[in-house]
């Protein structure tokens, strides 16, 4: 099944379907819930740009769209998620993929057994993010394991937005030995450097501009690297400029390494961030170069 500039994904929405269909390797995966942005758009183009440029052009691109409900502490808030099929299904068009797969909650955990069979992401997920939402990496790598088993990938692209998620995901296959490459996509920015998310539609127009001021701050730890400034420093400084803002409520902003740990002398950085902007919940980071 090959894609054209007119192809329309095919529609799945069981593994039965799944199964049946025929998928050409290499088969590159990208895994979502939904409320697809140009961000998605990116990782999409992506996995296409990979499996053409693969030999023979005779792969196939696997987009999932599947609200996980064992992502979310609130029931309220999962119900509240929104969905957009339709559009998502546009976006996908456009980033010709081959094929969409939409399964119910009932295809992803057909029983109680396979519900407890929860992967841990260990003590990497109990910080940063992890500390703010425990249990949530634990749910986030159930599911991409159950989606690598029925969707059989060989490779995967995730946004390097959730940068921790990433990190986990590659942790998770090395661990279980899972037959998958991870490829990360670099993080996809409007034009005030605000990436983006799904949950920017929920920001007010002040309240989108104080977002962009989280990228700001990553990009001053860049430069401050850059004049040789201590990380310690580096974080008081970042800190104190989000914490100024009256509108940012700071959660963390820290300097560590592209494992998410204590750097090491001349090892590559990652500043990380997370805060909330009227209301919602916004992370960002990227790549230091020292």
């Amino acid at each position: 099944m090959q894609a054209t500039k007119t192809s329309t994904p095919l529609i799945v929405h069981t593994k039965n379907e799944l199964n049946v269909i025929e998928r050409k390797h290499p088969i590159a995966a990208v895994f979502t819930m939904g409320a697809l942005h140009e961000g998605h758009a990116q990782l999409m183009d992506e996995a296409r740009k990979y499996v053409d440029q693969s030999g023979n052009k005779a792969g196939t691109v696997i987009v999932t769209v599947f609200v996980n409900p064992t992502q979310f502490d609130d029931p309220e808030d999962f119900a509240k998620y929104p969905h957009t099929l339709e559009s998502d299904i546009e976006v996908c068009a456009k980033s010709h993929v081959d094929v969409v797969f939409v399964p119910k909650v009932s295809e992803i955990y057909p029983d109680e057994n396979v519900l407890a069979e929860r992967i841990s992401a260990g003590p990497l997920g109990n910080i940063l993010e992890g500390a703010a939402r425990p249990g949530h990496f634990d749910a986030v790598l159930t599911v991409v394991n159950r989606l690598i088993q029925i969707t059989k990938p060989d490779v995967m692209f995730f946004g390097e937005k959730d940068f921790q998620q990433l990190v986990l995901v590659r942790q998770m296959v090395t661990q279980l030995d899972l037959p998958v490459a991870v490829i990360g996509v670099p993080t996809v920015r409007d034009i005030d450097g605000l990436a983006l998310s799904s949950r920017n539609k929920k920001l007010s127009t002040n309240s989108l501009k104080d977002a962009s001021r989280l990228y700001e701050a990553l990009t001053l730890a860049q430069q401050r690297i850059s004049e040789g400034k201590s990380l310690t420093d580096i974080e008081t400084e970042c800190t104190s400029y989000l914490q100024a803002i009256r509108e940012i409520e700071l959660d963390y902003f820290e300097i560590l390494n592209e494992s998410l740990q204590v750097p090491k002398p001349n090892e590559k950085l990652r500043a990380v961030v997370a805060a909330k902007i009227g209301g919602v919940r916004l992370i960002d980071n990227i790549s230091i170069e020292r």
